[in-house]
């Protein structure tokens, strides 16, 4: 495909957004009250949140749905406002992804019975993303055999970060060549293990991308977590019930509910795929992200590089406290200064800035996190 060729939307598509999260190892920059899917982390001029919406949009006929807490849902709308403010979805409280999904899923259900939908998370990173669409193509091929279908990212090292899939044989499936079968969705794994995936072969990142038709990802949930299921589909039919019956459901992870038992009855597909992808959980991974393919030779800036000095020194600096940030002789660090916080880190140690988070909420000092 070329830059000048349209985007064919996929038949009878839907993009479901799921758009939680506090992305606390990412703090002070990301906070409860303003994630990380909100922020603009990649200096493209553009929020996670309006990245993932620009990759979605031309592929999904039938629309695009947002599940987001209530405390986010103004901000998403004024993010996205392609979007319809009633496909901005607001959560009355965190229950995980699966009842996020799952009411998204009801809600296009009803509008579509045949519709098929596609989940992505909100502050992922994708680079080719014509080959994200290709797969995605596939996935959706595959959905209307009735399976569950989930998109898997070739590791680029054996990682403990990430949860993996151990594709099956091989399904025939008219325009989904690579289409396998789900053995099994594995956790994550230790060094030794990780390795001996990435050696044998068959494993593939776990980023929790599922397509599936709606209503057979709900028929799934229905044999496993049925009344989690039925109330889902209720809420769907009846919105006034939302508010009401939400604090009661159960709240699990799709992978946990839907695709680990739906995987072991033979019912999920994986589409292996070649795009490049980061989750951005942490400092180290949005560093390697702005460095990919330019090395660490100087500090990378996050927002106006007329704000930072580096002299003898490598990592990431972010100035958003309005002042001149100066860093000298240091290598690997990451710095980030905002109005109320101040972080200094080296990206050795990048993953553990959740333990600052822990320890504010645990002093009480919550207008921080």
């Amino acid at each position: 495909m070329t830059d000048h060729e349209p985007i064919q939307p996929i038949d009878g598509f839907w993009s479901v957004i799921p758009a939680g999260g506090a992305g606390t190892r990412l703090w002070p920059l990301s906070r409860r009250a303003s994630p990380k899917f909100l922020h603009d982390l990649t200096g493209s001029g553009r929020t996670l949140l309006q990245g993932t919406w620009d990759r979605l949009a031309p592929i999904s006929e039938g629309g695009v749905l947002v599940v987001t807490g209530a405390l986010h849902a103004d901000a998403v709308r004024e993010q996205l406002p392609e979007v319809d403010p009633q496909d901005v979805v607001a959560e009355p409280s965190p229950r995980d992804s699966m009842p996020a999904i799952g009411l998204a899923a009801a809600i296009i259900e009803r509008r579509d019975p045949d519709a098929v939908i596609g989940s992505f998370a909100a502050d992922h990173v994708i680079d080719q993303v014509d080959e994200f669409h290709a797969a995605v193509r596939e996935a959706a091929a595959v959905a209307r055999t009735g399976r569950i279908v989930t998109l898997g990212i070739t590791p680029s090292e054996p990682s403990t970060a990430f949860g993996y899939i151990h594709e099956g044989a091989a399904l025939r499936v008219a325009d989904a060549p690579r289409a396998r079968a789900v053995r099994e969705f594995v956790e994550k794994p230790n060094a030794t293990t990780a390795a001996q995936y990435i050696a044998s072969g068959g494993y593939w990142w776990n980023a929790g991308m599922f397509v599936a038709k709606a209503s057979a990802l709900l028929d799934a949930l229905a044999a496993y977590h049925p009344e989690l299921a039925a109330t889902l589909r209720a809420i769907a039919a009846d919105p006034s019930r939302l508010e009401e019956d939400w604090d009661g459901l159960t709240g699990i992870a799709i992978d946990h509910a839907v695709a680990e038992p739906a995987a072991r009855d033979g019912l999920v597909a994986v589409i292996p795929a070649s795009f490049t992808w980061d989750d951005v959980g942490d400092f180290a991974s949005l560093g390697a992200l702005l460095e990919r393919g330019g090395g660490r030779s100087a500090l990378t800036v996050l927002g106006d590089a007329a704000d930072v000095i580096g002299v003898d020194s490598t990592g990431i600096v972010a100035a958003r406290g309005g002042r001149v940030v100066a860093v000298v002789g240091l290598e690997d660090v990451v710095v980030v200064d905002t109005p109320d916080a101040l972080l200094v880190v080296s990206r050795a140690r990048a993953q553990e800035v959740k333990a600052v988070v822990d320890r504010l909420k645990a002093g009480g000092r919550t207008e921080l996190t």
